[in-house]
C-alpha cells in the first residue's frame, strides 16, 4: 500500500487517488468482497483508521492530565509517546509483510484485537510504567492494524470504484482526527484529571464493531509467501529504542547531567544502527531497501522528510503541554490546534498534487518548508516573549503551519514515488513512511531533554523546588509561578527555534537534491 508521510502524530492525510480503468472496463468487477459487502470493508477501516488517529493526537492533549494523575515526569511522559512510536516504526514494514503474506482481513483483524487489549490495559494502569509497556503493546497491534486500513480499501473495491472509496476513507479520518482532540480536550476539562482513561476504554466498541463488520467479509487469498524480517525488526527496535533512551537521559529534570549512561546508550544505538544497516544490505529479504537511497532524488526526499516531521513531531507533543500545564488553557480549548493542519491537508491537497504534477516537486516543498519553518520561528517569537495569547497568536501560527504543510504533503509523497523505478514505489513508499514516524520518536527524545536543560537552567538553584517543565502545578507562591511559567516559556522557545532551523533545512534539501522537472519529464 502506498501510505503518505503521514505520521503527523496521528494526521492522515489525503489518500492519492486510484488509478482510473481502462475505457471499457467494468468497475464492477469481482474482487475478494462481494459488492454488497465492500461497504462493510469501508466502514471497519475508517473505525480502525479512527482508533489510531485520535490516540496519537489527544494523548497529546491528555499528557499533562495524565502527568497529574501518575505522578510522571518528563522522561516518564517522552516515553508513554515513544514506546507507542518505536513499536510501530520498527514494525510497520513488517506489518504490511504479514498482510501480503497471511491475507489482509487476517491480519487487520488481529492488529485491530491487539489495539483494542493493548488499549483496555492502559485505561486501567495504575503506573506511568505500566502505562509505557501498555502503549508499546498498542504500537504493534498499529504496526499490524495501520498498514491494512488502505490497502484492504484497495483490494476489496475494483479499480474503478476505488478511487472513491479511498476519497470517502481519507475525509473520515481527517474528520475525526480534526474533531478528536477537541472532543478529548473537552471531556478533560468537564470531568477532571482521571477522564483521560476514558480516552483508550473508547477503544473497545469502535475496535468491536470493526471486527465485527470484517467477520462479515470473505477472507481476502493471500499473496506470496515472504519472509518476514524479524531480525531487521528486532535491530531496529534495539537501534532506535537505544537511541530514544539515550537521548531521553541526556539531562534530568533537574537539570543535572548525566552523561555516561546517557552517552553509553545513544553510543550503543548507534552501533546497532551500523549492524541494522549491515544486516539489511546482506538478507535475502530485507525489511528494508537500502540500495534505493543511492537515488539522490530519494535520499533527499526522505532526508526532508525527517527533519520535517522530527519539527512537526516535537511542536505538537510538547506545545499542549506548555500551554496546558503552562499556561492554564483548557485541554477543550488546546485540543483546536490540530484543526488548522487537518482542515488544510484535506482541502488542499488534492490541488497542490496537482500543481506538483505540472511544476515539479522542488518548488512546493521549498516553499511549503519554509513557510513551516516561518510559522515555527513565529511561534518562538510569541512564546520567548511572554505572549500568552492562543486565539490572537498561537492559533494563527497553526494556520500558517497547516497552510505550509498542505504545500509539501503530496509534492513530498510524489517525490519519493516518482524518484524510483514502478517496481520499487511499495518499498519506497513504506520506508518514507517508517522515516517520518521514526522522525517523531527521535524528536520527542531530543527535545525534550532541550527543554529539560533550558528550563532548569532558567530556574538555577530553584529548580528543585518547582514542578518540572510541562508538569501542572498548585499551590506554588506567586514568585515561584512566575518563574515556572517563565522558564516553561523559555524551553519551548528553545524547541521552536530549533524545530524552525529543522524546516529550513528540510528546503534546503529538497532545493538541492529535488528535480525541477515534471515527474513525467524526469523519468
Amino acid at each position: 500500500m502506498q501510505t503518505p508521510p503521514d505520521s503527523v502524530p496521528g494526521q492522515p492525510l489525503a489518500a492519492p487517488a486510484a488509478p482510473s480503468p481502462p475505457v471499457g472496463q467494468d468497475s464492477t468487477v469481482s474482487t475478494f468482497c462481494p459488492r454488497d459487502r465492500r461497504h462493510l470493508v469501508l466502514i471497519a477501516a475508517i473505525l480502525a483508521s479512527a482508533l489510531g488517529f485520535i490516540d496519537g493526537s489527544v494523548v497529546s492533549v491528555a499528557m499533562p492530565a495524565i502527568r497529574a494523575d501518575l505522578g510522571a515526569s518528563l522522561a516518564d511522559a517522552q516515553w508513554i509517546s515513544n514506546a507507542y512510536a518505536l513499536a510501530l516504526s520498527a514494525l510497520i514494514l513488517v506489518g504490511g509483510g504479514a498482510g501480503d503474506r497471511f491475507g489482509l482481513r487476517r491480519t487487520f483483524i488481529a492488529g485491530i484485537i491487539v489495539f483494542v487489549l493493548a488499549s483496555m490495559i492502559c485505561a486501567f494502569v495504575p503506573t506511568a510504567s505500566t502505562l509505557i509497556l501498555a502503549r508499546g503493546f498498542q504500537g504493534i497491534g498499529a504496526a499490524l492494524m495501520i498498514p491494512g486500513s488502505l490497502a484492504i480499501i484497495a483490494k476489496a473495491y475494483p479499480k474503478g470504484e476505488r478511487g472513491r472509496a479511498i476519497g470517502i476513507w481519507a475525509a473520515a479520518s481527517a474528520l475525526t482526527t480534526a474533531i478528536g482532540p477537541v472532543i478529548g480536550g473537552a471531556v478533560l476539562s468537564v470531568f477532571g484529571d482521571s477522564a483521560w482513561r476514558m480516552i483508550f476504554a473508547i477503544n473497545l466498541p469502535l475496535g468491536a464493531i470493526a471486527v465485527f463488520l470484517l467477520t462479515r467479509v470473505p477472507d481476502d487469498p493471500p499473496g506470496a509467501r515472504k519472509r518476514l524480517d524479524f531480525g531487521g525488526a528486532a535491530l531496529a527496535i534495539i537501534a532506535f529504542g537505544a537511541l530514544a533512551w539515550g537521548l531521553t537521559a541526556v539531562v534530568a529534570e533537574s537539570g543535572s547531567a548525566t552523561p555516561g549512561r546517557a552517552i553509553g546508550a545513544i553510543v550503543a544505538g548507534l552501533a546497532a544502527l551500523v549492524v541494522f544497516v549491515v544486516y539489511e544490505l546482506r538478507v535475502k529479504a530485507p525489511m528494508v531497501n537500502l540500495t534505493l537511497f543511492s537515488i539522490l532524488p530519494f535520499a533527499g526526499a526522505n532526508a526532508a522528510t525527517f527533519v520535517l516531521y522530527f519539527a512537526l513531531s516535537a511542536n505538537m507533543f510538547y506545545l499542549p503541554m506548555l500551554l496546558i500545564a503552562g499556561w492554564d488553557i483548557a485541554p477543550a480549548t488546546a485540543g483546536f490546534l490540530f484543526i488548522p493542519l487537518s482542515a488544510s491537508l484535506a482541502l488542499l491537497s488534492g490541488p497542490v498534487g496537482r500543481l506538483s504534477d505540472r511544476l515539479g516537486p522542488r518548488l512546493p516543498i521549498t516553499l511549503g518548508s519554509a513557510v513551516v519553518g516561518c510559522a515555527f520561528a513565529g511561534l518562538a517569537v510569541i512564546v520567548g516573549a511572554g505572549l500568552h495569547l492562543f486565539w490572537e497568536a498561537v492559533f494563527p501560527m497553526m494556520i500558517v503551519m497547516g497552510l505550509g504543510m498542505a504545500l509539501v504533503v503530496s509534492p513530498l509523497s510524489t517525490a519519493v514515488m516518482t524518484s524510483v523505478e514502478d517496481a520499487d514505489t511499495g518499498a519506497a513508499s513504506g520506508i518514507n513512511n517508517a522515516i517520518s514516524r521514526i522522525a517523531g520518536l527521535v524528536a520527542v527524545a531530543a527535545m525534550g531533554s532541550l527543554a529539560a536543560f533550558v528550563y532548569a537552567a532558567m530556574l538555577g538553584g530553584d529548580a528543585g523546588a518547582i514542578p518540572g517543565f510541562g508538569e501542572p502545578a498548585s499551590g506554588l507562591p506567586a514568585d515561584g509561578e512566575a518563574m515556572r511559567v517563565a522558564a516553561g516559556d523559555a524551553a519551548f522557545a528553545a524547541i521552536a527555534w530549533t524545530i524552525a532551523a529543522c524546516c529550513f533545512l528540510s528546503a534546503l534539501l529538497a532545493w538541492t537534491t529535488q528535480t525541477a522537472l515534471r515527474p513525467a519529464e524526469a523519468r
